[in-house]
């Protein structure tokens, strides 16, 4: 049952260690209102330290008199530190809020449960950022409060760790029993595969415990002929199953057997071996990230990062089926200060919290660790003050390299991810937002790239430019205004409301110029994985991403989406009335493809026929940009449809 019913109010934060004493009592404040659970109340926005309180009665039949039934809590997406008590007593504290906070309890036949939640002094990632507004970092019970009955003996909890071996895959299986009574007995373990044909397994595992003890067993589950989850477009998202059954306990998880590399070189992802162009968006805590999943999957996006913060488990479940790879930072961004110790022990919960899914293709540690490119602007010595930040730039990336050892082996892990000038290991490039104008993306990569290799590119986490949503969202959380105002300005031509909605129009015009220009050069010259950011804004009003706060599209959604189809004619630099293009085909698929080229551009077409080798690029001619032009397209035709690509002038 989940408890719904709840009020809640700021408290004293306390000790900056964050613990008055437990003998001290649940903290009671001065003033509480009633709060959806789970949720973030916007009343309490900015609060430091904010206190839950709800009452329930006993949920187990005839109030557990008979002795045969056992109470679990588990409190999940508590953000971000937590101590939790119920009827006086304190059940305990719980630090991460991206693994559930679970006890057993004892309740009385009415009860009274307080949890107090507060704001990080470290480890709040994105939500410690003015990345996202304060409205969504609310201490608190973020994704649920439930209470679950069981029997006397159950099975409490069923982790998997899929890998591939070298006779096929297998699942290890790690079965916690909570034992009420003693147990001499066998736990029935079986696999499934989801929607698919396939073979499964059936196994049986020995568990034997003391009344009172808690027992974990490990099993190995081999897979014949094991099927494989792959992203998008490469192939199918095949899952599995695993019920593990104890008397009339029992639970289910699925998982999904997929190995992400490294290619040798660094360039490229290797996902069950195949070479894969990773390609997408960050995510910014928003809204029902399930949702932006599947905004971002129809954007052809094969790759989502989760920028600076955890996701609830919904979003690994949601990417699986949509066939997206993962990215997933620890909630660790900004010059912050951390204990490595603790940072070593997150990464270990964070891998082991997420390691079942197979949509799960790399890892990151600190993200932005420096700001000194930000606020250079369009002036005429941009890349001159690019150049001197960057030399000057310091950062020690020690510690994240240490932290970075704490994730699995062979898994790829980008301890830093940030502005050239900090030797990033996932380049954060902003030319036309931070610095320069965006046809500097060229100039930006071939300064700033990897090594001296022409060829290679690496891992480029983040890059685009801001755009309103509304006319008054200059004061939006993560939008920087007078960037916008170097590089927009004022662009109303109109009166009243025309006049606000060309504002919008010409910002959100020159965020499409942006992404496309950069994004496009990006694949051309090989990138192997890239994120632009984002894919929606964080706050009402305007932002990073390519869909407003509330999910409507901006201009940018498409345009972009047509940058990432796999195969694509794109421009070696945005068309500009009277200037000459030269056109490219990418082809970021495992097989070769041929059809034909085509390109308008006011009155003047023209085309040619090409075949592109897998994960080639070819180039299809020429084109002029006539004077009078509104735009330019191309289109990519073969046998089985045909796709478009457009550039408004």
């Amino acid at each position: 049952m989940s408890l719904t019913d709840w009020t809640a109010g700021a408290v004293d934060p306390g000790a900056s260690d964050g613990s008055p004493s437990a003998s001290d009592g649940p903290p009671s404040p001065e003033e509480s209102h009633p709060v959806e659970v789970p949720g973030r109340p916007e009343r309490l926005a900015g609060a430091e330290a904010v206190a839950y309180r709800t009452e329930f009665a006993d949920p187990r039949d005839g109030g557990g008199r008979d002795g045969d039934e056992r109470v679990t809590l588990e409190l999940r997406g508590l953000f971000a530190s937590a101590r939790i008590w119920l009827n006086g007593d304190l059940l305990g504290e719980h630090d991460a809020y991206f693994v559930p906070a679970r006890f057993e309890i004892e309740p009385a036949e009415q009860n009274e449960l307080v949890v107090e939640c507060r704001a990080p002094d470290s480890f709040g990632g994105a939500y410690a950022t003015d990345r996202v507004p304060d409205e969504r970092a609310v201490p608190g019970i973020w994704w649920d409060a439930t209470l679950e009955t069981h029997p006397e003996t159950f099975v409490d909890d069923l982790s998997l760790t899929p890998r591939r071996t070298d006779d096929g895959a297998v699942i290890d299986a790690a079965i916690a029993v909570e034992a009420g009574e003693a147990v001499d007995d066998r736990i029935s373990l079986s696999v499934r595969p989801q929607g698919f044909r396939g073979g499964g397994v059936m196994e049986r595992a020995k568990v034997a415990a003391e009344p009172g003890e808690r027992v974990t067993v490990s099993k190995t589950l081999e897979l014949r002929d094991p099927a494989y989850w792959w992203p998008a477009g490469v192939g199918p998202q095949h899952t599995y199953a695993v019920r593990a059954k104890l008397g009339d306990s029992e639970r289910v998880v699925e998982t999904g057997l997929c190995d992400v590399r490294q290619s040798k070189d660094g360039n490229f992802l290797l996902v069950n071996g195949q070479r894969v162009h990773a390609r997408g968006f960050s995510l910014l805590p928003t809204g029902d990230p399930t949702w932006d999943v599947e905004r971002a999957a129809n954007a052809n996006a094969n790759l989502v990062r989760a920028y600076g913060h955890v996701p609830p488990a919904g979003f690994y479940e949601a990417a699986t089926d949509a066939g997206l790879l993962v990215w997933q930072d620890l909630p660790l961004a900004g010059p912050s200060e951390y204990d490595t110790d603790r940072a070593t022990d997150l990464a270990n919960t964070l891998s082991t919290a997420v390691e079942r899914h197979p949509c799960i293709a790399a890892f990151g540690v600190h993200v932005d660790p420096t700001d000194h490119l930000a606020s250079v602007g369009p002036a005429r010595l941009a890349r001159y003050k690019v150049r001197w930040r960057a030399w000057r730039a310091g950062f020690d990336a020690t510690t994240a390299k240490e932290v970075a050892d704490a994730f699995p082996d062979g898994t790829p892990v980008f301890p830093v991810s940030g502005a050239p000038g900090v030797d990033p290991d996932a380049a954060h490039v902003y030319p036309g937002w931070d610095y320069g104008d965006f046809g500097d993306a060229e100039w930006v990569l071939d300064k700033y790239d990897c090594d001296d290799t022409a060829d290679r590119l690496g891992a480029v986490g983040g890059f685009g430019a801001g755009s309103l949503a509304s006319p008054e969202g200059h004061d939006a959380a993560g939008f920087d205004a007078d960037a916008h105002e170097a590089y927009v300005g004022d662009s109303a031509i109109g009166d009243g409301d025309d006049a606000e909605s060309d504002v919008v129009a010409a910002s959100q015009a020159y965020q499409t110029r942006v992404l496309k220009h950069v994004t496009e050069t990006l694949r051309r010259r090989g990138a192997g994985v890239l994120t632009a950011d984002a894919l929606r804004d964080a706050d009402a009003g305007a932002g990073m991403g390519v869909l407003a706060a509330d999910g409507s599209e901006k201009a940018g959604y498409e345009a972009i989406a047509a940058s990432l189809e796999p195969v694509q004619v794109v421009l070696d630099a945005y068309p500009e009335p009277g200037a000459s293009r030269e056109l490219t085909v990418i082809n970021d698929t495992p097989e070769p493809v041929s059809g034909s080229v085509s390109w308008t551009a006011g009155d003047r077409t023209g085309g040619t026929d090409v075949t592109v080798d897998a994960f080639g690029r070819t180039t299809a001619g020429t084109m002029r940009v006539p004077d009078d032009a509104k735009s330019v397209e191309t289109s990519f035709g073969r046998a089985d449809g045909s796709v478009g690509n457009a550039y408004p002038l």
